[in-house]
């Protein structure tokens, strides 16, 4: 099968991918390097690649991408120019991979400005997270310190819209988001009066007075990656 120009990048794309990271890119990550408007446009060139026999791909699994060996590509593509040798492995993309949004930033000090926008997908291990993330954010201040969590950290929140005293969550204060523990009177059953305590003596508690401010839980700490 005759591949084209773009489709050939492509190739190259995905195995120099997969040994720098040791996985394959997602179709969104391909979608911006080649610089297409549409996830299937990724996927279009990526099943063209399969009928030439030089990908596998695995349909419900993200990054479910896997680079054929020489001999089964060979059977249909005798000119295939990528071909490697038998004895060069290829890294194989773990299957069980957890893709997950950056959105923006969260504040570990005063709340700041939330940034809705996806920035970019990361496949992660679970096993690195104690709660499944729905999402992540990027730490921005040092109030957080006492519990291991650093400017620059990216952590995990998994969603709910409820959390007990003492529980680690991001919160949204007057449209504005921050990682704090929190603090409630649970011997009451409708909390008015709460607090968000920051994890440094340098930083001072958040009073919340949930009658007036607008206020609510985004999500429980999750864990937390550090890049680098």
């Amino acid at each position: 099968m005759h591949l084209t120009d773009t489709q050939r990048r492509l190739l190259d794309f995905l195995r120099e991918h997969i040994t720098r990271h040791g996985y394959p890119p997602s179709q969104m990550e391909i979608a911006r390097a080649f610089g297409f408007r549409q996830n299937r446009s990724a996927r279009y060139h990526l099943e063209a690649l399969e009928q030439a026999g030089l990908v596998e791909l695995s349909a419900g699994r993200a990054r479910g991408i896997r680079l054929t060996s020489p001999r089964r590509a060979s059977q249909t593509s005798t000119s295939n120019p990528f071909a490697m040798p038998a004895t060069d492995a290829i890294p194989m993309p773990p299957t069980d991979l957890l893709q997950v949004p950056l959105l923006g930033r969260v504040a570990a000090g005063a709340p700041i400005g939330s940034d809705p926008e996806v920035r970019r997908e990361i496949a992660f291990d679970p096993s690195l997270f104690r709660l499944r993330p729905d999402y992540l954010l990027e730490v921005e201040g040092e109030s957080m310190l006492l519990d291991g969590i650093l400017p620059g950290d990216l952590i995990g929140v998994h969603r709910v819209e409820q959390a007990r005293s003492g529980q680690t969550v991001v919160a949204r204060v007057e449209g504005e988001l921050t990682v704090k523990r929190l603090d409630t009177d649970d011997t009451h059953s409708e909390v008015r009066h709460l607090r968000l305590l920051p994890r440094n003596p340098a930083y001072a508690p958040i009073e919340i007075d949930a009658s007036v401010t607008d206020f609510a839980i985004e999500g429980l700490f999750a864990g937390l990656v550090r890049p680098g």
